[in-house]
């Protein structure tokens, strides 16, 4: 199989027409490896748009949906990212890349190995991986200046946005089935939060995204 050539047409076929412009994300996507982060019988598959099982039960999401939320957080360089749930590490590296220093928090211990020994290959020394649950954040190392889910949540977490420095950017996908949003919410000013509904997608949960359920009325 030719890599590079099917680097290519992912990139061309999915991502751009996804809407994703960014030259710095769109360079990522050719010089961060994709199929070393997935297992060794995937990596054929590492390019296709859908998303992939992960030895946990998880998925990591579709190559067009990284490159979204990546592009969609308007990352600096300067920024501090937290990232919930690891995966696989590829949406980490991807951040990593663009920003200063990443925490990423990953309920599944042996999950976790698995991205970090990912992350060691591809050289990226400016992540930290946590074990834990972070459904409602990481409010220890706050504030940051992006946080960004990698799974779906039914609301936006106000635990979330609390963890939000002045001018940062959380960007999730809420809502049930059949239909979700991906939304990004700016924290304007201490009391001040603007939420701009980006796309409808559909992504799996976030694991124990029972924290955060509303209350449900039934008639």
């Amino acid at each position: 199989m030719d890599f590079e050539k099917t680097r290519f047409n992912m990139v061309e076929q999915q991502i751009r027409p996804w809407d994703v412009l960014d030259a710095a994300v769109l360079d990522l996507l050719f010089h961060v490896k994709r199929e070393d982060f997935v297992a060794d019988n995937q990596r054929q598959l590492a390019f296709v748009d859908t998303e992939l099982p992960l030895p946990n039960g998880g998925k990591m999401l579709q190559p067009k949906m990284e490159a979204r939320l990546a592009q969609d957080a308007a990352i600096k360089p300067t920024d501090k990212i937290l990232e919930i749930g690891t995966g696989n590490g590829y949406l980490t590296a991807l951040l990593a890349k663009l920003g200063k220093q990443v925490v990423s928090v990953e309920i599944d211990p042996a999950q976790k190995e698995r991205a970090a020994a990912s992350l060691k290959k591809a050289g990226i020394d400016n992540v930290t991986l946590v074990e834990g649950d972070g459904v409602l954040g990481l409010p220890a190392q706050a504030p940051y200046d992006v946080i960004v889910v990698a799974g779906s949540l039914p609301v936006v977490p106000q635990q979330l946005k609390d963890q939000l420095a002045v001018g940062g950017r959380l960007i999730l996908v809420v809502g049930d089935l059949p239909v979700m949003s991906c939304m990004l919410i700016e924290r304007l000013s201490d009391a001040t939060f603007r939420e701009t509904a980006l796309f409808e997608t559909c992504i799996g949960r976030l694991r124990n995204y029972q924290a955060v359920e509303p209350v449900r009325f039934s008639f």
